[in-house]
């Protein structure tokens, strides 16, 4: 394992970016889908997959309503003319 994926692997979730937490998420999935893993390593690795969705939930919930509230601060789109 790279040093790299050690760190996303490792680190706490609340400290990743969003792409960090991806891209452990990934690396873990893929480790998973190999299905070489002991028992004890896969849960391990599908507890830490569950808690780096959850921090890329929280990113992309934390989006969506900046998103929400800078559209809700523009005017309404006027509706095409009817011809």
């Amino acid at each position: 394992m790279s040093d790299d994926l050690t760190v996303l692997l490792e680190a706490d979730p609340a400290s990743l970016s969003y792409e960090q937490a991806r891209d452990g998420l990934a690396a873990i999935v893929g480790r998973l889908e190999a299905g070489d893993a002991p028992l004890d390593e896969a849960l391990r690795l599908w507890e830490r997959g569950e808690a780096l969705a959850r921090r890329c939930s929280d990113y992309l919930d934390a989006a969506d309503k900046r998103l929400s509230e800078v559209v809700g601060e523009q005017p309404p789109a006027q509706p095409d003319a009817p011809f």
